[in-house]
């Protein structure tokens, strides 16, 4: 057995060491928005974040994985209580099929956690290692500065002013 903590929960699971964090994320444990695209790490569907970091889950095996701390989409809110990031894209209505939107949702929420005042020119550098054909990409861009506005930590200046 391997333990990991997910979305700040310990989880115990099953599966053999060498694993792919995709298939136990989607087949044992039910976190289904990190979706299967290529399985090389090349598209993207699969970004979850690993201390930190938005990493290709179909090419992560689970035993490189145990004492880090993995954050799914899920992780973010609930469908009842969303996060910044999802409110984002749901206000933008930054998705069309939707597939590959949670792995750009996690790759940007990395981004944002790490630079919350990122430039756009940094979010599209960002977002290069994903795959998306369904021409919402200005969507996704203003969903994510949308984001960015909602997390950046309010000034006191900001607070008197309101």
């Amino acid at each position: 057995m391997t333990t990991l903590t997910i979305n700040g929960e310990s989880r115990s699971i099953k599966a053999s060491p060498d694993t792919p964090l995709l298939y136990v994320l989607r087949d044992e444990l039910a976190l289904n928005a990190a979706k299967f695209g290529c399985g090389l790490g090349q598209c993207g569907a699969c970004t979850v974040i690993v201390d930190g970091k938005a990493i290709f889950s179909c090419v992560t095996p689970v035993m490189l994985l145990e004492g880090r701390a993995i954050t799914t989409l899920e992780g973010l809110r609930s469908p009842d209580a969303p996060g910044p990031m999802q409110r984002a894209f749901l206000a933008e209505q930054a998705a069309q099929c939707g597939y590959c939107i949670p792995g750009m949702m996690m790759r940007a929420q990395a981004l944002l956690n790490r630079d919350p005042h990122a430039a756009d020119e940094a979010i599209k550098a960002e977002l290069q290692p994903h795959l998306c054909r369904c021409g919402t990409h200005m969507r996704i861009l203003r969903a994510i500065r949308r984001a960015a506005e909602e997390m950046r930590p309010k000034t006191a200046d900001a607070r008197t002013r309101g």
